[in-house]
């Protein structure tokens, strides 16, 4: 069996096996630290185009240009029917203003309307870095989490896709250009340990050089778990979220980037008014599927806030990892440019600021994430 067919939770440990760094240098760095050159990078683009939130217009229809604060289920709703083929099935709803309403009444109501059935992902409309994300597999579950989210505040609920793999597919076009580029891909695997019978999770955890690296990521949100002992041959997932801050090992996947997979992205991304510069977040069921454009579906579109997430993985020099970061956001500012061109006007600096404190806000008051 060849790593493209693996399961995507084993792929990562067949990378470690041939002796791959499991942890770069930086890749832990305080965020402070590691973006200061990308501020300054951002800071100098702003004095050259005279505007420092030019990249909100680099994709006009989204709040902000999805540089913060934009919606998850008002991008989803520009896809037209093609792209939202491709797209995870999704339930938009509000809580109720006070505690004393049946939110979970409204949330199986809306999951009702969208042909939703347990399992699904609850997660905030407003937010990133997978905060506030979790599985909910029965009206229990749900309750619990609405109970805990904050009143008269936009959430959505996802279809769970069971497909193993998980990618992020950076996608950029011109205005004016008939078709854009990938420029990026990340393969993401979550941590896991198979059991052998004997060894605890902590154990396993101990025994994997990445894992062990990780470890004070990983132990506090297991708690009990860590001390189970799981059956031989069984896989445990130590997290849901995909993000290499909470533990997963981002790989560059450039190199699965087949005629296929790019004219299928194409025809997607077309499907969505505007959207010119975004990572796209989706499952997969194998690579070889993901080559071939065939078996994936979207989880969400990201804006100008995204970056290029290849640059976490552990192979990763740090000059090529600012050299990414400066392309992509000099590009949002390029495009930003050409439809300032046109006659549209960025979002201020203060309304701009703004969204971002009360993402914030937001953001502090959301359960916690699995």
């Amino acid at each position: 069996m060849s790593d493209a067919t693996l399961p995507a939770s084993l792929q990562i440990q067949h990378e470690t096996a041939r002796g791959t760094r499991p942890v770069s240098f930086f890749e832990f760095w305080p965020g402070w630290l590691f973006y200061a050159p990308v501020v300054v990078f951002w800071l100098a683009k702003s004095i050259r185009y005279g505007s420092i939130t030019l990249p909100a217009l680099a994709n006009p229809r989204i709040a902000a240009g999805g540089i913060c604060g934009e919606s998850k289920n008002a991008i989803l709703g520009e896809a037209g029917a093609f792209a939202r083929r491709w797209i995870a099935p999704f339930a938009p709803m509000t809580t109720s203003g006070h505690h004393e309403g049946n939110d979970l009444a409204l949330g199986q109501a809306a999951m009702a309307r969208a042909g939703l059935a347990y399992p699904v992902v609850a997660k905030p409309d407003m937010s990133c870095n997978g905060v506030g994300v979790r599985v909910v597999h029965n009206p229990a579950e749900l309750a619990a989490y609405l109970a805990a989210y904050p009143r008269a505040t936009r959430l959505q609920l996802q279809e769970l896709v069971t497909y193993e793999g998980e990618a992020g597919i950076f996608y950029i076009r011109h205005p004016g250009a008939r078709t854009g580029r990938i420029t990026s891909v990340t393969l993401k695997f979550p941590p896991t340990v198979v059991g052998d019978g004997r060894s605890t999770v902590r154990a396993l955890i101990a025994a994997d050089p990445r894992l062990a690296a990780i470890s004070h990521l990983l132990l506090p949100k297991l708690g009990a778990k860590a001390a189970q002992i799981p059956a031989p041959g069984e896989t445990v997932r130590l997290v849901f979220v995909g993000n290499h801050c909470r533990g997963s090992t981002f790989k560059d996947g450039q190199d699965i980037v087949t005629p296929a997979l790019a004219a299928r992205i194409e025809d997607i991304v077309q499907d969505v008014p505007d959207l010119h510069f975004t990572r796209i977040d989706l499952r997969y069921e194998t690579l070889d599927s993901l080559r071939n454009g065939e078996r994936f579906k979207i989880i969400e579109f990201n804006g100008s806030g995204s970056e290029a997430t290849h640059i976490w993985d552990p192979q990763m020099t740090l000059l090529k990892a600012y050299a990414t970061q400066f392309f992509h956001y000099g590009e949002s500012f390029k495009i930003g440019a050409m439809f300032r061109a046109r006659g549209l006007r960025p979002t201020g600096f203060l309304k701009l600021l703004g969204l971002w404190r009360y993402q914030k806000r937001l953001m502090a008051a959301y359960p916690s994430n699995d």
